[in-house]
């Protein structure tokens, strides 16, 4: 598995990692498995959150990977608190706040120290200084080494990268969902990585029927399918090489986090990951060619 350095940091992430949202039901054999094999075929990043099923996302990732904690780079995310019928939460946003709950989510994750930990959302409404306080004091004391944010709000994410020490933006990134773009020239100079989120597009551009995506219509998605199919065979790739690759080739993104459900999942990445490649300006652009560039339409100020 490739690797890449995520940011202004010292940690090296393998260029696909594993989305923990999409494991439900705690530590059960399919998760434990997905999380070993995933582990065993090379890949060290992985992305969860307190969110995450009230906790028990953390747990099993901390019950599985305890014994190669070393070998790992764990991700997780503060900033939701679940309301009292379980069923709902809240944004909780606040110094205090943070600092108590990483206790949490290092007892679950089985760990002393979170590699990143990230604000799980965020509004420019926010005590956005005292929240950078709380972050910039978990790494004083050696409880979180770096910290980043996740995030679809260009304002936010603008705010965080120009007074905060962020590490990386976790944000949705992918050839029919190239709205990330008009903010990697700011994330560029402060040396700040992308993490994509949504790389595959919900599977559109592999082999689920064109439909709409955001603002683009099925017969836009159906063309983009198309461009890909064709570089896939001219290269002599499967699809998914070039799905993955073209959003790997961008020099920000650090690594793809793919939501993978099954073992028959991860089993169809091999030859994709065994195949990623850099893109040339010339393939990329012939992928974007005629597709409407999408662009953030909320929270710009």
């Amino acid at each position: 598995m490739q690797q890449s350095k995520l940011g202004n940091t010292d940690l090296w992430v393998s260029r696909i990692s594993l989305g923990m949202m999409s494991l439900k039901g705690g530590s059960t054999m399919l998760n434990t498995r997905i999380i070993q094999e995933a582990y065993h075929q090379g890949v060290n990043y992985f992305d969860t959150a307190d969110l995450y099923e009230r906790g028990l996302n953390e747990d099993m990732l901390g019950q599985v990977l305890h014994p190669v904690r070393d070998k790992v780079v764990l991700a997780t995310k503060v900033g939701n608190q679940w309301n009292s019928d379980g069923q709902t939460w809240n944004w909780k946003a606040s110094k205090p706040y943070i600092i108590k709950t990483v206790e949490a989510s290092l007892s679950r994750l089985k760990t002393d120290y979170i590699d990143l930990y990230q604000l799980h959302g965020g509004m420019i409404e926010d005590p956005i200084d005292e929240l950078i306080e709380a972050f910039e004091l978990l790494k004083k004391q050696g409880k979180i080494r770096y910290y980043g944010l996740s995030s679809i709000r260009p304002n936010v994410i603008k705010a965080y990268a120009e007074r905060a020490n962020i590490a990386s933006v976790m944000m949705p990134y992918s050839l029919l969902d190239r709205r990330a773009e008009a903010l990697f020239p700011l994330l560029q100079r402060k040396q700040i990585a992308v993490v994509a989120r949504g790389a595959l597009a919900q599977g559109l551009l592999l082999d689920k029927p064109a439909d709409n995506y955001l603002q683009l219509r099925s017969s836009e998605v159906s063309h983009a399918r198309k461009q890909v199919d064709r570089l896939a065979e001219h290269l002599g790739v499967d699809t998914m090489t070039i799905v993955l690759s073209y959003v790997l080739s961008n020099p920000l993104v650090a690594t793809a986090a793919l939501g993978i459900r099954t073992l028959a999942q991860l089993h169809e990445l091999q030859p994709a990951i065994a195949q990623l490649r850099t893109l040339t300006a010339a393939e990329r652009a012939s992928l974007e060619l005629g597709l409407r560039r999408l662009e953030f339409t909320d929270h710009l100020l």
